[in-house]
Order: C-alpha cells, then structure tokens, then sequence
C-alpha cells in the first residue's frame, strides 16, 4: 500500500512530536535537557514513526515561563547549546527524515530583552518605548492599572515601571506574567523584525513555526476595559468584541508571514496556538493566503464521552474543510494535564483542560491508559494531521505530587500557591533502568533532573516497553506504521456509521478502513470487516469491549 502521505503536501497528513527540550534527554550531566541529548534520541523518534518535531522555544531567557520570555530570538540558550548545535540538529534531523519545527513567540518579549532594556532606559517619551505598550496609569497620582485586564497568569496585567530617577513611571502591558511585555503590533518595526526573525530559521534549514498566542497580537484601539468579558486564555468572548483575543487585525500579520513562507523553493510551513470562540472563527486562520494548520483544542479539551467528541470531530472538519485546510488533532502538550490522568476520573458534561476541572475526583490510571490507548487510535484514524507530546507514547501519567518547592511555573506564584501550575505534565523523560534519573541524564551525572520522575516510572521507559507487544510504545509505533502504510489515512474525509450503537464512535475511510471506539460501558459487535488491523486492547469473544479501539480492514 502506498502512503497516504504521497497525496499531498507533508503537512497535510503529519504526525509531529511535541519536543519540551527542557524535558526530553539531557546529554551533559547538568540535570536539563540539551539539543546534544535531542540528538541523540533522534533514532528513537524516526524508529517511533513520525514524520516532524516541534521544539518548544530554544532560545536565551530568563525562563519566568518555561522559555516564553524570549530575550534574543536569533539565538540558542545556553542550557541546551550553541547556534551551532542548532544547526547540526536541523540538518540531523532531516537525515533521519524528520522536518523540524521550532516556537516563535510574537505577542511579546522577555523584560531582558535589548529593546525592552532600551525602552526603560531611554526614558519617558523615548521612541523605543513605541515597540511596547506603555500607558499613564489612572488616578490623581496615575498609581492605578490603565485598565482591568488581567494576566493569563493571575493578577493584573499592567506593571508600573519606575524611571531613572527614581520617580514612577508609566505602566506596561503584559497579559502573561510581568517578565513577558506585550509588543504593540501596530509599530512596523515589530512586524519587520519578525518576519526578519523568520528568514533567519528558515535560512538555516528550520522547516516551519509554531506560532506561539497567534490570537493575541492584536488589541483594541483604546485598550477599553474588559467588562464581563473572560479574560483568560482559553475562554474567548462570546458574541462580543474582545479587546485583545482574536482581533480581525492578525489575520493581515499573518498574511505577511504567509508570504514570507511561500517564498522559499520548499515553502515552510505554520502553526497557530489560537484559541477562537468556535471552529469557524478558527478557520479564518486557516484560510488559503494566512496560515497552514491550527490546533484543535476543542478536540484536546473534549471529554471522553462520545457524544463531545463526536460533536467535535464534525466542526471541526466542517469549517476547516470549508477553507480547504485540514485539522489537527492533539491530546495533551506542555500547557495542560496529560490526557492518561484527564481520562482517568469520570467524565463531566464540559470542557477539561486541567485537574482542577475535575478537582476531588478520584483518579484511576489503569482506566486513564485503557482509554488514552483507545484515543491515539480515534485519534490517528481522524482525517488530517496529528501531534503526540513527548511522553505520551510510553503511558506517562501528570504528576500531581511534586514538592512545592521545586515549583517552577508561574501559575503557582500568581495564584497565591492555589493552582500548581503546569510542570506536571512537564517533568523529564524516563529512557531506561529501574531508578531516576532512568537514563534522561548520563550515568554519574553531577545534577538531578530538574523536576523528579516517579520510582513507577521504571516500567514505562522505552528500554522496559521495547519487547512488549503490548505495551504502549508498541501501539503507538504499529499505529503509526499503518497509518503511514494505508492509503485511507492522513489527509481526506471520513463517513459515519450513524447505526453504531449509543455510546460508540464508529466511521470508515476510504479505502477500504474502519475505526470503530467504544466508550459505552458494555462491550459491542464488531460491525462487518476483512481483517483487524489493530486494537487497542484485546477483544472479548470477537467483541470489542468498553474503553477501546479497532482498526478494521473491510
């Protein structure tokens, strides 16, 4: 059979690994990850079956958020290496035949970096301070926030800058935390240093971008308050006019940076991090002359409950398709809970990104793994591309006891020490042995890794899953090889069994394929088929029972 990937452009139909470099291999000894440790597990993710990385942001930063206070984006930080191991990985990576994409972080900068530094410095009225968004605050004595934006972190989103002299200053937006100044997009000379920012990784090999809050660039004219609008990231305005989130006005930015793209002989590809109130509004991201894929964080966010997710699965290829893109599929990344421990409680009637959704619900990692094997089967079945974040493929669950001392994601800080933040799903990568650092870090190395793994983790690492046909490394690396081999995956279209009984997603693809996943609570017959192609668990008597999944040739 040929690859299904042959049809079209790459991107269309890939499967991307989500690399949190930080996290993945660390090949010096110093406790954090490295590009050299990267490098050296590049066997590992072309044998896995993908078909590109992602790299979280690699450059110098302070790290007040994980990397996203970028303070020089033309350059690698030096935790994980030099511009030069940059370049060595790009040019490795493709000749294990991966593409390489890497985070661009356009809505704003690190306080450290060489304008922020300038716009400070050069005082009031200063022409640098332009490239930012500074206002006079409110009050007699302008000691009060321009307006009530909050931070996506907790807290305002406004700092108040104190001047040379010692008197107070004007205040500067930032809708994440205080380190990460929003940019003021209207400014041409942000516009022209990033897409300069572009041509200098896409010069050196970097096949796309990962556009990091592509939904934020933009803010009202007038920066009005808030009002009853939700602020936070992922809860955009509903039938209102949001003052900063999914403004018409990134749609022309993004259009340069298409432009940018489309001119090299093999054109680079995008990304969008944008949350829209719906996928129509996440379409226009999508739109032939602006962008190339967006994320699916309905999708990411559903429920496991068939009825959301079926819901989903049809907006969403409804109004990409629309647009002539396709879709994108993602279960878990750096930024929410991994969906073993998600799938592990009872399922609400809503949305769930974090434990927090389901705060006081007890967890049980088996049914976590029965369902999340049975979800990377739905979800490379679906029609498009898909992401996997590091991790998943070995089973690894959140870590929900970590000390609080070692802490290191802003959310802990700006709650008030109430919500513990993102590291969980962040903590480094087991690789082989039966004890921590379980080969992330070389034998005798002079740090511990920088979040501890848990002692259960011994029998989840690649080297303990290897032989096992059962394992969850296996599923992912005998899925990913039929999808590359069946001519009905990847990109196209699929058609439901709506005779399927309550509770199970059924649909097939042409040609010749069905995926069939049942999340009622009783086991189901398997509709009529020529072979299985694979099942996420096994079957019951020729039945496929609760919480699993079926490839099926017909």
């Amino acid at each position: 059979m040929a690859p299904a990937s042959t049809t079209g452009p790459w991107w269309r139909s890939a499967v991307i690994y989500q690399v949190y470099v930080r996290s993945f291999a660390d090949a010096n000894g110093d406790g954090i990850g490295d590009l050299a440790g990267l490098r050296q597990r590049l066997p590992y993710l072309a044998g896995l079956g993908v078909d590109a990385l992602w790299l979280n942001p690699w450059y110098p930063s302070a790290k007040a958020d994980g990397g996203y206070d970028v303070s020089d984006y033309r350059d690698i930080d030096p935790d994980f290496g030099t511009l030069a191991d940059a370049e060595a990985l790009v040019g490795e990576a493709h000749r294990h035949g991966l593409k390489l994409i890497i985070d661009i972080v356009p809505n704003h900068t690190s306080n450290e970096h060489v304008w922020f530094r300038q716009a400070l410095a050069d005082g009031p009225g200063a022409p640098a301070r332009d490239r930012y968004i500074f206002r006079p605050g409110l009050g007699p004595d302008g000691d009060q926030p321009p307006n009530n934006w909050s931070s996506n972190f907790g807290g305002p989103a406004w700092t108040r800058i104190t001047e040379a002299d010692g008197t107070p200053g004007p205040w500067y937006l930032h809708l994440f935390a205080p380190e990460q100044p929003d940019l003021n997009w209207d400014h041409p000379e942000v516009k022209e240093e990033f897409e300069s920012i572009l041509r200098f990784w896409f010069d050196r090999g970097v096949d796309g971008v990962r556009i990091d809050v592509a939904h934020g660039l933009v803010k009202a004219p007038g920066l009005p308050d808030l009002g009853s609008l939700d602020g936070k990231l992922i809860h955009v305005a509903r039938g209102d006019d949001h003052p900063y989130w999914d403004r018409d006005g990134v749609h022309e930015i993004f259009q340069g940076w298409r432009a940018v793209a489309d001119s090299y002989a093999d054109p680079r590809v995008f990304v969008a991090e944008a949350w829209a109130e719906n996928p129509r509004r996440l379409a226009r991201y999508v739109r032939p002359d602006e962008l190339h894929t967006a994320f699916n964080f309905d999708y990411l966010m559903a429920p496991w409950r068939a009825d959301h997710l079926r819901r989903v699965i049809d907006d969403s290829l409804g109004a990409l398709g629309a647009v002539g893109a396709p879709a994108t599929w993602v279960l878990s990344n750096h930024d929410v809970a991994r969906h073993l421990s998600r799938y592990a409680r009872p399922q609400p009637d809503g949305q769930v990104r974090s434990l927090a959704d389901l705060a006081g619900l007890p967890a049980d990692l088996e049914l976590g793994a029965r369902r999340a094997r049975a979800a990377a089967l739905l979800t490379l079945a679906l029609p498009g591309g898909a992401y996997v974040y590091q991790g998943e493929e070995l089973g690894l669950w959140e870590v929900e006891d970590l000390p609080a001392e070692l802490l290191k994601d802003p959310i802990w800080e700006r709650s008030g020490h109430t919500d513990p933040g993102r590291d969980g799903c962040r903590v480094p990568l087991p690789w082989s042995g039966d004890r921590p650092p379980f080969g992330y870090s070389p034998d005798g190395a002079a740090a511990e890794p920088w979040l501890p793994q848990p002692e259960a983790w011994a029998s989840l690492t690649p080297e303990a899953q290897q032989d096992d046909p059962d394992s969850m490394l296996e599923l992912y690396r005998t899925a990913l090889r039929v999808r590359r081999e069946h001519p009905a995956l990847g990109d196209g279209t699929l058609d439901w069994d709506d005779t399927a009984p309550v509770g199970v997603l059924s649909f097939s693809r042409e040609p010749g394929f069905r995926c069939v996943v049942n999340l009622s609570p009783r086991a189901v017959e398997l509709p009529s088929h020529h072979e299985v192609l694979l099942t996420s668990g096994p079957l019951e008597d020729g039945r496929l029972p609760s919480d699993t999944a079926v490839w099926l040739g017909r």
